[in-house]
């Protein structure tokens, strides 16, 4: 059972990022949306907006590990889930970890690597569990991957293949302050960075009740069918060639309960849906060449559809 000081301290989590990351409320809402909802996140971005800056400070306001591994071409799968390695005096070979065996990793620049190194963290992202030589090593609960990518440099870059995107449960953007949080942001500069004065708030297992709390929450028949609604429209719609797996109805529903317990609430509402639709579903549509060409959208298509469907009272 969840106790009030645990929901206070998530209180107190959304205030600490909100004075590192100026400015987008938003956007850190829905970062804890996911943090609750056990789910990843790709922070899609340009240069120094705080995509960075953002992962690392909600780690430091955790009490929990948290590691960074800049993507590189050159970079390996064993660079990051661990390798064997044999041990002279034993004469036997023993598992090495990885930094992905942490709580919080931090792929940054993610679409620098490789497709074969991307692929790597699939099993991690998913079943949270890395399997080598034969044997499978569980990885630490809870378990988030942010990771990090530039959406207008491709030079160098391997564009994430559809089974990747469809591993991250939100694809969010931070984009440029407006003048009123920027001015707020030099200011907060003046005496070092914000970040640097962050203690941690949340343990661990705190966290593990929350997620829990929220994986309790039922979601009433008629939110049920909305939400069925709104991702088989995806499949129908005909700008679309791929629309949303089976693991978007569950992460949409997981986040819908995680933002209900953000809201302290012990029940979803379709506007819930509604509002995370637009960051869960559109990075999961593979578009129709001829519509993507006529510069359409995931989220052109999701906006379409919650216009279309509607809405239960």
């Amino acid at each position: 059972m969840t106790t009030g000081s645990t929901l206070d301290k998530l209180s107190l989590l959304r205030d600490a990022l909100n004075r590192v990351i100026r400015g987008k409320p938003e956007t850190v809402e829905l970062l804890l949306t996911a943090l609750l909802a056990g789910g990843n996140v790709l922070l899609d971005d340009v240069p120094g907006v705080g995509k960075t800056t953002l992962a690392k400070a909600l780690a430091q306001a955790l009490e929990a590990k948290f590691q960074r591994v800049q993507f590189t071409p050159d970079l390996l799968p064993a660079d990051i889930l661990g390798t064997s390695v044999y041990n002279p005096v034993s004469g036997e070979f023993r598992f090495r970890p990885g930094p992905v065996f942490t709580n919080i990793l931090l792929a940054d620049e993610i679409n620098r690597a490789s497709p074969r190194t991307q692929s790597a963290l699939l099993e991690c992202m998913c079943e949270h569990q890395v399997s080598s030589d034969g044997v499978t090593h569980r990885l630490a609960a809870p378990f988030l991957v942010i990771a990090t990518q530039n959406p207008v440099e491709f030079q160098g870059t391997y564009p994430l293949p559809e089974a990747q995107l469809d591993r991250f449960a939100m694809r969010l953007s931070l984009g440029y302050p407006d003048e009123a949080s920027e001015r707020q942001l030099l200011l907060d500069r003046e005496g070092g960075a914000p970040a640097a004065d962050l203690q941690p708030i949340l343990s661990c297992d705190e966290i593990l009740e929350l997620q829990a709390r929220a994986r309790s929450i039922r979601l009433e028949g008629s939110v049920i069918d909305y939400l069925l609604k709104l991702v088989r429209k995806t499949r129908e719609d005909p700008r679309i060639t791929l629309g949303a797996s089976p693991r978007a109805l569950l992460a949409l529903a997981a986040c819908a309960r995680a933002a209900a317990v953000l809201d302290h609430r012990d029940y979803v509402r379709p506007d819930d849906l509604c509002a995370l639709a637009r960051v869960v579903l559109p990075h999961r549509l593979l578009l129709e060449p001829k519509s993507r060409y006529a510069g359409v959208t995931g989220l052109t298509v999701v906006e379409d559809i919650l216009a279309a469907v509607r809405m239960p009272s």
